[in-house]
């Protein structure tokens, strides 16, 4: 089947938004809305767009990402559409590769994105999508691809961090753990990279050169990305704990021991961390402390946060309203529609869609 061309999709998802606002009319021909406007008025939320994105038949909208002020769509297919995270129309839509490929990560850095297709670190102009590099990593991807200022740097299959130029790809140097571990996640600064693997071990190195800055040591293996939040780093281990690691000396701040081995990494934002035990649920715990602030059985996911509450997708297809200080379960909504989401750290919106391609933003009505 023909695919359609740029801007045949962009007039294709333009023929799909509709009714900005909570409203829960449903106009023939156009799509029924994933939540019920008056549901998510008694939540006190609102619906800030909804559209839809251009598939093939046959495919599911496979995984939604952030990357600066849009959201991009994933489709089965590897069909890639960009939205605008203020307004919700088409940015780009295009093929990403061939349907099978694995895509691991999607990152904005100096308006360029960057993702793992396959075997290969691509870059894409983030305006039409056009694909700009498109270089073959030798040693695979373990995990997804950072950059600052000078380099790319990859976690290849070969247990090995790998330093690449940033202007040719070039690899220059590459870096691995002392237990030759496998690398699960890394982090990049101007003046140095830090990356977990699963034997527990957490280091940090000079980023211009394979100089060890410091090294912590989990009794098990680190799961998940590395969080980052200012001068802290923050990373769960399958030894059921959750761990705040100074981000320049490796020493540790805290622990918290959860009540279940973790296999995700914690989410942060300003007021907590939250993190997913399996058969427990979501747990957030107060980020200076980490104490723990309150327990949601059936809890499996941020999506937002905003003056003092956070909003959770269970696994029963609720949106449940929480109130990080007094503990307590303020509403909860039937998100029955909703099988995709994306957890957005930076502000109080809500990206949720279904298989279908539906995608909707919601937000607190008081946060305008």
């Amino acid at each position: 089947m023909v695919r359609l061309s740029l801007v045949g999709a962009v007039l294709l998802g333009a023929l799909f938004v509709f009714g900005c606002g909570a409203s829960s009319t449903v106009k023939e021909g156009y799509p029924r809305p994933l939540v019920s406007g008056e549901l998510l008025k008694e939540a006190n939320l609102e619906v800030v767009w909804t559209n839809k994105v251009p598939m093939r038949k046959g495919e599911t909208l496979k995984q939604l990402f952030i990357a600066g002020e849009r959201i991009y769509c994933l489709s089965s297919g590897n069909y890639i559409t960009a939205l605008s995270g203020q307004k919700g129309t088409i940015v780009f839509s295009r093929e990403l590769s061939p349907t099978g490929l694995p895509v691991v990560g999607w990152e904005l850095y100096n308006d360029v994105l960057f993702s793992v297709v396959g075997d290969k670190l691509v870059e894409i102009e983030p305006q039409r999508g056009k694909e700009l590099s498109a270089n073959r990593l030798e040693s695979g991807a373990a995990c997804a691809a950072v950059r600052n200022r000078s380099y790319f740097y990859t976690g290849g299959l070969d247990k090995r961090v790998h330093a690449l130029r940033a202007d040719d790809k070039v690899g220059l140097f590459r870096v691995g753990a002392e237990n030759d571990s496998a690398i699960v996640s890394i982090i990049a600064d101007k003046d140095f990279v830090v990356f977990a693997t699963d034997g527990g071990n957490v280091v940090s190195f000079t980023a211009d050169g394979p100089r060890q800055l410091w090294q912590f040591y989990a009794s098990d293996a680190i799961v998940g990305p590395i969080a980052r939040d200012g001068s802290s780093l923050f990373v769960a281990s399958k030894d059921t704990n959750v761990y705040r690691l100074d981000i320049r000396t490796g020493k540790l701040i805290w622990k918290h021991q959860t009540a279940a081995v973790l296999d995700k990494g914690p989410v942060v934002t300003d007021s907590a961390v939250y993190q997913y035990v399996r058969d427990k649920g979501l747990t957030a715990l107060d980020k200076v402390s980490g104490k723990g602030l309150w327990q949601l059985a059936g809890g499996v996911d941020l999506l937002a946060e905003a003056g003092g509450k956070a909003y959770v997708i269970t696994d029963k297809r609720t949106l449940v309203v929480m109130d990080n200080k007094k503990d307590t379960q303020l509403y909860s909504v039937n998100f029955a529609g909703v099988s995709r989401y994306i957890t957005n750290t930076q502000d109080s919106k809500m990206y949720i869609a279904n298989e279908d391609g539906r995608v909707a933003c919601i937000r607190p009505i008081k946060d305008r």
